[in-house]
């Protein structure tokens, strides 16, 4: 009964510190109206919600737990990363604090807090399920992973969307992003590549990218040079775009990328990480393997358009 007690008490006060920073939106979008969650993270009226919730809408309602609605402005989208930054007109309701969801551990205690169905305050809880899943996202032309998401039990339903994923000290460390089935919710990360995004959108509207034109999938190391590394895998080169960054820095089909700016590229999601704005323009030094050799190359990405 007393772990019982525990849990409802860390449950309740989380839910209580974070039911009036949470708003249920109703969207105007191209296509008609669209409905979710969203979760204030700046005093002044930003709200944190995905971009498949705004769906290229420019505005539209949020209500608040208290009663209170607000006329807000789509601030910025990037539905690469599934996140977006609404602004209500007439701020008043605090701040979420922000944490870090590369602290997080399986088996952690979470509570999510949005509004499905219109059921305006929702709360459940429950744990992380798994961490390091890959979620793809799609925009136009454009594919991306978004890495490092969330898998968590609590019950996560339609406009459960954009809402807090929090911590039991009641710091938000996700975006609920999908539901993937019975028992299965997901929810982007709060760490420093998204908090980089949100930084953007709040003060451009876009997430500038960049781009290195190079396309890759992991392979296993020699095991002399894994041991030698300390690192099993690196990205073998399947594609170079003709004319791109690393076609003009000299990386040629088959070469087997190690490090990209001093970081271990064992992944194509290692990768992504570093192909953010400040990367535009930036030499970008890559040691790659080839015939069993060494090289390094200087690759300057160029933005991603």
């Amino acid at each position: 009964m007393d772990a019982l007690d525990a849990y409802s008490r860390v449950v309740t006060e989380v839910a209580t510190s974070l039911l009036p920073s949470v708003a249920a939106l109703s969207v105007r979008t191209p296509r008609g109206g669209g409905a979710g969650s969203a979760v204030t993270f700046t005093d002044d009226g930003f709200l944190l919600t995905n971009a498949h919730v705004v769906g290229g809408g420019s505005g539209g309602t949020a209500a608040f737990a208290d009663g209170t609605e607000s006329r807000f402005d789509v601030a910025g989208a990037d539905p690469l990363s599934d996140l977006a930054v609404v602004r209500v007109q007439h701020p008043g309701a605090p701040a979420a604090p922000l944490g870090d969801a590369d602290q997080l551990r399986i088996g952690q205690l979470v509570v999510a807090v949005g509004n499905p169905m219109g059921l305006a305050g929702s709360v459940t809880a429950g744990v992380v399920s798994g961490l390091g899943r890959s979620l793809p996202a799609r925009d136009g032309r454009r594919m991306r992973v978004i890495d490092n998401v969330i898998q968590t039990d609590a019950a996560l339903n339609p406009g459960n969307s954009g809402g807090a994923l929090a911590d039991s000290s009641g710091q938000v460390v996700g975006v609920n992003t999908a539901v993937a089935g019975y028992g299965l919710g997901l929810a982007v990360p709060i760490n420093e590549p998204t908090r980089h995004i949100i930084g953007e959108l709040v003060a451009h509207g876009r997430v500038r990218r960049a781009w290195l034109g190079v396309a890759g999938a992991p392979t296993p190391l020699p095991p002399p040079i894994a041991e030698r590394l300390g690192q099993k895998y690196g990205l073998r080169v399947v594609e170079v775009v003709p004319g791109s960054p690393a076609g003009v820095a000299g990386i040629y089909l088959g070469d087997v990328l190690i490090t990209a700016g001093g970081r271990p590229t064992a992944t194509v999601q290692a990768l992504q990480r570093l192909m953010l704005g400040p990367a535009i323009g930036v030499e970008l030094p890559i040691t790659v393997l080839r015939r069993n050799a060494f090289v390094d190359v200087i690759a300057v990405p160029q933005e991603l358009r």
